[in-house]
């Protein structure tokens, strides 16, 4: 038996079903294909770019269209329509109608998708090969492109399924703006915000970025159309919204690691009771140092002609002696300078602040020339060691509160003072 001599209506359904068995096959083919051959000739090549466009499947989303299309162009001669015969077969027609508008959504669809996944390799593609990727994303304009294309498949997909005309639903979009504005109003300011920080560099991917109000500081690891990631230092990752970065403060770190310079700045809390002039055996003393030769020499010449002019009988000459406060301030200014891990063209100071409860504050202002934190913190650290360790050739003290040993034994020392008062 032929399948002339079959019933009309079995003529049909075996059609249909030979029809979406093509169709399904066709469909795991050039997955296959996609997934297996294509991979494997991309892997071959020396090339980066068409590996990116497998990473993000953009062949394996585009294959959906080939069975859709066989659906398409199928389903009419399957179900023997035809425009003759459309008023004798209503539901057949209406049938077929609606396949073919699945069937061509799904196209639709299939189309978008794949264009987004390229918008994707795309932006990896441009941050593989291109220097300037860091300093200037696209990401965030990709991204705006794909949302228009979604936006757009979304009305034609509408479009075919009511078939009517795009124009119909655009037409009926001007009473929607204020909707839409108020839908789409983080995606146009973070559109915005994009435009104003990469015409600005304002951050890039690698940046060290600070926003306390956000709890954010670390990395820049991300700039995408809505958000910023930053990697923080406990490796958690902060998720802020563009838009943040134009509306509020933050701290960028660039400039710090492009000048190939980090600065420190700490103070030394001297106290105030250990201050007094230098005897001449400490005078001695401190001359033999090396960084301070010169300037215990220069000291001493100045002081000789100070002491050396007339003064009056009957006035009281003004004293003109070395402190040993003075001396240390001195002497820490030509250690950083002699430092090789201190940035001899940047700011040098080593100044005196006002007196608090806590002491005499010495701070030292200076950079290093490492930037990198690990180094940073170890080379502070050795130059704070070493002042600290040194005080005492200059008869001064590091300023420390109270601690409770300090406490008992001045208690004790009383107790037996006034015992041996009262014996």
């Amino acid at each position: 038996m032929t399948i002339e001599m079959l019933p009309a209506w079995v003529n049909e359904v075996v059609l249909t079903a030979l029809l979406l068995v093509v169709s399904a096959v066709a469909y795991r083919l050039m997955l296959r294909i996609t997934r297996g051959a294509v991979r494997r000739a991309a892997s071959h090549t020396t090339a980066t770019w068409d590996d990116r466009i497998i990473e993000r499947k953009v062949l394996a989303r585009l294959v959906v269209v080939l069975p859709a299309l066989l659906l398409f162009y199928g389903i009419g001669p399957a179900l023997g329509l035809t425009e003759a015969n459309s008023d004798a077969m209503p539901t057949l027609w209406t049938f077929g109608l609606l396949v073919q508008r699945a069937a061509l959504s799904i196209v639709v669809i299939g189309t978008v998708t794949a264009a987004t996944a390229l918008l994707e390799a795309i932006n990896d593609i441009y941050q593989d090969h291109f220097a300037e990727a860091k300093s200037r994303p696209i990401k965030g304009y990709l991204q705006v492109v794909g949302i228009a294309l979604y936006a757009a498949a979304g009305v034609i997909v509408v479009s075919i399924l009511g078939d009517r005309s795009p124009v119909v639903f655009l037409s009926g979009l001007g009473a929607l703006t204020a909707l839409l504005m108020l839908v789409f109003r983080d995606t146009i300011l973070s559109l915005v915000a994009s435009l104003q920080i990469m015409s600005n560099d304002m951050i890039r991917i690698g940046d060290w970025v600070e926003m306390p109000q956000a709890n954010a500081n670390g990395d820049v690891i991300d700039i995408a159309l809505h958000t910023v990631k930053i990697q923080n230092w406990d490796m958690t990752i902060s998720t802020i919204p563009t838009h943040r970065f134009i509306s509020e403060s933050f701290k960028n770190w660039r400039g710090m690691n492009e000048s190939g310079g980090r600065r420190i700045k700490r103070s030394l809390h001297i106290d105030l009771a250990s201050i007094h002039f230098l005897s001449d055996d400490e005078i001695a003393h401190l001359s033999r140092y090396e960084l301070l030769r010169e300037y215990m020499q220069e000291k001493a010449q100045h002081l000789e002609e100070y002491q050396g002019r007339v003064v009056p009988d009957d006035v009281i000459p003004e004293p003109k002696r070395l402190t040993n406060i003075g001396t240390f301030r001195a002497y820490v200014e030509e250690y950083l300078r002699a430092s090789p891990t201190v940035h001899e063209g940047m700011t040098l100071l080593v100044r005196q602040l006002s007196p608090t409860p806590q002491g005499l504050p010495i701070e030292i202002y200076c950079f290093t020339r490492d930037t990198d934190w690990d180094k940073y913190e170890g080379v502070q650290g050795d130059i704070f060691d070493h002042l600290i360790a040194i005080l005492p050739e200059f008869g001064l003290k590091v300023f420390q509160e109270p601690a409770g040993v300090d406490l008992a034994q001045a208690f004790a020392t009383g107790r037996a003072r006034d015992k041996n008062a009262s014996g």
